[in-house]
């Protein structure tokens, strides 16, 4: 099965199921891993080349509505007779893995996704676990844009990878998955921690003086107690089971004491 993938998170479902050779193109945004770098780029996810991806002919466009404005590339697979799914927009880690199965039913790997689904549901419990034993938990505050400032509220998955880390995400008093917020009010909730993950940057590129700058800032608990962190933004902000690596690695960061240590390139699903 020739497969194309317009969106890194259903490029990421496709390498866990171990589809990797199956793909023949993807967009500009993927990434992960790194043989995904030989493949045909067919354009960033709001303005995918649907010319190419017809001369590819695949027998399968795994497509999302996960970002506004991806309708135009339904509308044009559909117009141009390009056989294609639409892989869901999921909400929570829950969600996630129940993609994993869509994904296993569409591509004829349901065994294999049926086998990841279980294990991703139980490293969620083991977690789960271990976030019962912190006393106190600390409260996060998880920033994905700046320039309006926009941060998960309680429908996003970074609350839940806040609670299983043991910690609170501190907007998780707005129901929104997204809120938009301001400097000061972030300051005045006053979090134990900072963790910077902004969408589409990579974290060698987040200059963490220019969030110190931000007036008050100095006097937050996250800030006097060194507890910046500039994250792995693919890690967090994508709806794909190397959601579990950001969870192991924010946890350990916050609790090295109760959650194990994560190791950079080690992927948990695939190799726990």
């Amino acid at each position: 099965m020739k497969l194309i993938s317009i969106c890194p998170s259903n490029t990421e479902l496709i390498v866990y199921l171990g589809l990797t050779a199956s793909l023949i193109g993807v967009d500009n945004f993927s990434d992960w891993p790194e043989e995904i770098n030989r493949l045909p780029r067919l354009g960033p996810d709001l303005e995918i080349d649907m010319d190419k991806v017809e001369d590819l002919k695949p027998d399968l466009v795994l497509a999302s509505l996960s970002v506004p404005g991806m309708e135009r590339n339904i509308n044009e697979l559909k117009k141009r007779n390009i056989p294609y799914v639409i892989v869901p927009n999921p909400q929570t880690l829950q969600e996630v893995g129940d993609c994993l199965l869509f994904v296993g039913k569409v591509t004829k790997t349901y065994d294999k996704a049926k086998q990841l689904y279980e294990k991703f549901t139980r490293i969620l419990t083991y977690y789960d676990s271990l976030s019962h034993r912190v006393d106190t938990k600390k409260t996060l505050y998880w920033e994905w844009w700046a320039k309006p400032i926009f941060t998960p509220g309680a429908g996003n998955w970074l609350t839940e990878v806040s609670r299983l880390a043991g910690g609170q995400n501190v907007f998780e008093d707005q129901a929104e998955a997204s809120v938009q917020t301001s400097w000061e009010d972030v300051k005045l909730r006053n979090p134990d921690v900072i963790c910077v993950v902004w969408v589409g940057v990579h974290k060698n590129k987040v200059n963490p003086k220019v969030i110190l700058k931000r007036p008050g800032w100095d006097q937050m608990n996250a800030v006097q107690h060194n507890q910046l962190y500039i994250l792995d933004e693919p890690l967090y902000c994508r709806p794909s089971p190397r959601l579990l690596n950001g969870l192991a690695k924010i946890a350990h960061l916050l609790y090295p004491d109760i959650y194990p240590i994560y190791n950079n390139g080690n992927d948990i699903l695939m190799n726990s």
